[in-house]
């Protein structure tokens, strides 16, 4: 600990050596106030040159594809410019030019830098990446990058038998999400490979993909590791105490992981099966490590948790083929010609095109009710994916039109009234009759 505050003591000391000798001084402040004014002045001009740019080229599908990578540039490259200029002209007239020039190699530098960055998808890796490489550029730039290295080996600590520093520790993070970022890269490229591949199943592809994640990531890790000093085999049992730890407190994490594995691997459903559970009827889009994604047809996603696939009754409308059976119950009066409407039932169901030929639509009676007779159509389709509601609404269409043009009868409940008859002298309960007799006598 006595030598990392010595290293730390050195360190300030060397920088306010140079800060008194390179900063506070008339002709350091005076490029000061010149980078400060030429900032001010190119934010000026970024602001009046974006909206001119977008009414000149915005227009152009090249430039909208790009924007998202030019546009933050416009600021630092008409500083890098202006600054550029300010520095040429401070050296033909002989005038101190090296804080402009820093200024200079700076901007390039972080330029440079962002656009490299742009490859990175993931914005937070690439905020990271942009941030410590153009530190370690600016560090160069004004030579405080070899006294920065010193400084950071010497602020170690020992773990046993290891030897590990800050520098080390920053240098295995950065290793870290740069192995992480290029396995993931590698992951993304075989699952784009896996997808060119008919001869392997959707579920197989998905699998695969995610083994190539978690072996890809792992790698990473145990490299980063390796890169801070740190002995493997001492972090085998730390790493097993962590793991039951976590095994006790992540256990349904753990579950959906490993019901996720297993639907994989038995194939039981896959992306783009039509499935329903719990009341959930879709078609699959994803399958996660947490969750398997249904997409209803209403357009709401639902994300059921992979253990729920497994412990749950599980409807697979297209598990062995994609043909689905529907049974279309249809009443007709008794009036009507049964066996011509049978028949009419089965052209209104083929005159829909989603409905196949083969197996062929088949109408049965299914009984006699109270006010009809009971029918069932049953009709095949071979793209449940697409619905099923709507095709048995486009049938009842069908049939409704074309039992109207056959004159075929829909029944609707009917009641007869049977009045028995009485004597005429007892009127019905409750009813009384006037009384007649002074009438009749008189």
């Amino acid at each position: 600990m006595p030598n990392i505050l010595d290293k730390a003591n050195d360190y300030l000391q060397q920088t306010l050596i140079w800060a008194q000798a390179e900063i506070l001084s008339y002709e350091t402040l005076g490029q000061v106030a010149v980078i400060v004014l030429l900032f001010f002045t190119s934010y000026g001009l970024d602001r009046w040159l974006r909206p001119l740019i977008k009414s000149l080229v915005g227009h152009k599908q090249t430039y909208q594809k790009s924007a998202r990578y030019v546009e933050p540039l416009y600021l630092p490259v008409i500083w890098l410019i202006l600054q550029s200029i300010a520095q040429r002209l401070a050296f033909m007239w002989e005038l101190p030019q090296y804080l402009l020039w820093m200024g200079v190699s700076l901007l390039m530098a972080w330029i440079v830098i962002r656009l490299a960055s742009q490859l990175i998808r993931n914005r937070e890796l690439a905020r990271l990446v942009r941030f410590f490489a153009w530190g370690v550029a600016a560090l160069n730039i004004v030579g405080w990058l070899e006294p920065t290295i010193m400084f950071l080996d010497a602020a170690a600590v020992d773990i046993g038998d290891a030897h590990v520093s800050a520098l080390a520790v920053l240098t295995g993070i950065f290793t870290l999400c740069l192995l992480i970022w290029g396995g993931l890269v590698l992951a993304n490229l075989l699952e784009m490979q896996l997808g060119k591949l008919s001869t392997i199943t959707p579920s197989a592809r998905v699998l695969l993909g995610k083994l190539a994640r978690i072996i890809f990531v792992s790698v990473a890790f145990l490299f980063a590791i390796s890169s801070m000093g740190i002995d493997l085999t001492a972090l085998a049992v730390f790493g097993g105490a962590i793991g039951v730890g976590l095994g006790f407190g992540l256990q349904k994490v753990v579950s959906n992981f490993i019901s996720g594995v297993i639907l994989l691997l038995d194939r039981s459903i896959k992306p783009g099966d039509v499935v329903e559970v719990s009341g959930t009827y879709g078609r699959i889009d994803s399958l996660a490590a947490r969750y398997t994604s249904i997409i209803s047809r209403d357009g709401r996603e639902h994300l059921v948790p992979n253990e729920d696939m497994i412990t749950q009754p599980v409807i697979n409308w297209t598990y062995t083929n994609t043909r689905v059976r529907r049974h279309l119950p249809v009443g007709v009066s008794y009036k009507s010609d049964l066996r011509r409407a049978m028949t009419v039932m089965k052209e209104a169901a083929l005159k829909e095109k989603r409905v196949i030929e083969n197996p062929a639509p088949l109408v049965l009676i299914k009984g006699f009710g109270d006010n009809s007779v009971d029918l069932e159509l049953r009709v095949w389709i071979s793209d449940p994916q697409n619905g099923v509601s709507n095709v048995a609404s486009a049938v009842y269409l069908n049939i409704w039109d074309m039992f109207h043009r056959e004159g075929i009868e829909f029944p609707f409940p009917q009641r007869d009234i049977h009045l028995v008859s009485m004597p005429g002298d007892t009127p019905p309960k409750g009813i009384i009759l006037p009384d007649t007799s002074e009438s009749t006598t008189s």
